[in-house]
């Protein structure tokens, strides 16, 4: 546990953060955010973990965007870049964490909400949630990072639609738009459904994932193709001499010498 406005618990190799304000529908206040950049902080140097799963408490909301009664607060244009500043800054934690992060989306994700869920690697949905960018409603844009985390991952044309209608994207039509992998099952509890999702990564070493999750980030920042192909061979050549693969490799080729020859 970092603290009491977000619960870390870990799951074998998978590392579950909890944002704890369910009688806030998990609001993004200021402290919350600093606590969310503590807990991927405090856990991106474990090299033991193949994945993390955020979330929500309760089942309203997984992030229900900033927390309006202190962000109306904020009246000078300093005062409105540094807030900005730190919010980015505790998305970012999870944008680079260095395995993937998948955000288990418990209930609705707005706003901010919404912003935090596309800094996550992947989202997996209960069947009741919605997702909406409800910047504009207030008459502001995006500002944490999630607009251009959104036009990167569902296209510019399609992500436009969403940010200027402010609409509530159903579960099952945020599947078919890009912004979530899958949806639960009514009849499975959806902590279940996550956990059995992810058992199908449970193959996956550690290093591998990081591998798998710094090719990803590098295209997610659209870095030039000469640093991704650093990062790539760098996670190759890691997890090439790491004992993981020697004895897998061993294995593969047992298994060809005693696997029946053709008689033709």
């Amino acid at each position: 546990m970092m603290n009491a406005l977000v619960l870390t618990e870990r799951m074998g190799s998978i590392l579950r953060v909890t944002i704890n304000r369910a009688d806030k529908r998990n609001a993004l206040s200021r402290d919350t955010l600093v606590a969310l950049k503590a807990a991927f902080e405090a856990h991106a140097g474990d090299r033991t973990l193949t994945a993390a799963v955020l979330t929500g408490a309760g089942d309203r909301a997984f992030a229900a965007g900033g927390d309006l009664h202190e962000l109306q607060g904020l009246v000078t244009a300093e005062a409105i870049e540094e807030m900005t500043l730190l919010a980015r800054a505790a998305l970012d934690s999870v944008r680079r964490f260095p395995v993937p992060v998948v955000a288990a989306l418990n209930g609705d994700a707005f706003g901010g909400g919404a912003e935090l869920a596309m800094a996550c690697d992947l989202r997996l949905a209960a069947a009741h949630i919605r997702i909406a960018f409800l910047q504009g409603r207030l008459a502001i844009p995006t500002a944490w990072g999630g607009g251009i985390d959104l036009m990167r991952l569902v296209g510019t044309a399609r992500a436009m639609e969403l940010l200027a209608s402010s609409r509530m994207v159903p579960a099952a039509e945020a599947v078919g738009l890009g912004l979530a992998s899958a949806v639960a099952p009514a009849d499975i509890a959806f902590d279940a459904f996550i956990m059995g999702w992810l058992e199908g990564w449970s193959h996956q070493r550690p290093q591998v994932m990081r591998a798998f999750k710094a090719q990803a980030l590098a295209e997610r920042l659209g870095l030039p193709r000469a640093e991704r192909e650093a990062a790539e061979l760098a996670g190759f050549v890691e997890s090439w001499l790491h004992e993981d693969h020697v004895d897998a490799a061993a294995r593969a080729i047992a298994g060809m010498r005693s696997a029946p020859r053709s008689t033709g």
